[in-house]
This record gives structure tokens, sequence and C-alpha cells, in this order.
């Protein structure tokens, strides 16, 4: 995997051995991101998806892995609001960082996700884009842990994607 932070914005850049119709449903259906969104050692207690342009994703990561110190039992709540869909294509929303309720937080930073898939020889690239509102909301979020949680978040997907070939 590719990762790159410049200016206001990360990108990412994965080569998934995956059909890219499953791939897109993975990143837009509830079922598939139960499975894999979220680092290692946490789990989605709830997942709301509402897949269309003024549709929302809220959903709430919890850490259930007591090896990881003080984040056991942590809940990390976030919303995703779409803003563009094109089918297979391409996927826009502004990621919050929010509340149980879906309020979105005034303290986090938000940024612009932006998803391409692109089918390559029966494999899917998936490239992302998230800008945010300055290079220090970058860095905010950077300093988080957000690179390795998106790693592994990918790692994820990967395994959960060839789980689903084999079944």
């Amino acid at each position: 995997m590719l990762t790159k932070a410049q200016g206001q914005a990360f990108m990412l850049e994965r080569i998934f051995d995956a059909p890219k119709e499953l791939v897109f449903k993975a990143f837009s259906e509830a079922e598939h991101l139960k499975n894999w969104w979220g680092p290692r050692g946490w789990t989605l207690t709830h997942c709301n998806v509402d897949f269309r342009p003024g549709g929302s994703w809220h959903y709430c990561m919890k850490c259930m892995d007591k090896n990881q110190g003080d984040f056991y039992g942590f809940e990390s709540w976030g919303k995703a609001v779409y803003k563009e869909i094109a089918a297979g294509e391409k996927i826009v929303y502004v990621d919050y960082f929010s509340d149980a309720e879906g309020n979105e937080s005034t303290e986090l930073p938000p940024s612009e996700v932006i998803l391409h898939f692109e089918e390559a020889d029966g494999k899917t690239i998936v490239r992302s884009q998230s800008i945010f509102h300055s290079e220090d909301a970058l860095k905010t979020v950077i300093e988080m842990g957000m690179e390795q949680g998106i790693t592994e978040t990918w790692d994820r997907l990967a395994e959960h994607l060839l789980s689903v070939i084999k079944s």
C-alpha cells in the first residue's frame, strides 16, 4: 500500500485481489463494512448506512482488544455524509468525527474523501484522497495514529475480500 501526506491531503493507493464490483460493495454496504472497517482489535458496534448522495453512514468503532491498554473499551464514533456516488467507480463523502447521536465534532477536523475504483486484470486499484481544511488539521489526525489505523483497516479489507471470494 502506498501512503503519502502532502499539504492538506493524505493519499492512499492499494491493489486488492478482488473484482471491482465486490470492492465497491465492501465500501458501500453495511454487511461488508461491519467485517473490516477499523484497525485491528476494533469492532463496529453500530453501522447504519444510507448509501446515496445526501445520505450518511454513522458508525461506532469499539476497541475489543485488552492488549491495547488504555484504548480497551474506548469508542470512536464517525459519520460520513455522501456527496457523490458513481456506481462502481467513485465515492465522495465528507468524513466527520461524531458522537453517538450523529452530531459532527467541532473539535476534530473533518475531511473530504474521494475514492476511485479501477479494474486492473481482475484486481482492483483503490485510490483514496482525504483533503483537510489545513495542513495542521492533517497533522492532527496523523498524530492520532491515522496512518497505522488506515493501513490495518485496509489490511482487514483485503482479508475480508479474500474470505468472501473463497466462500
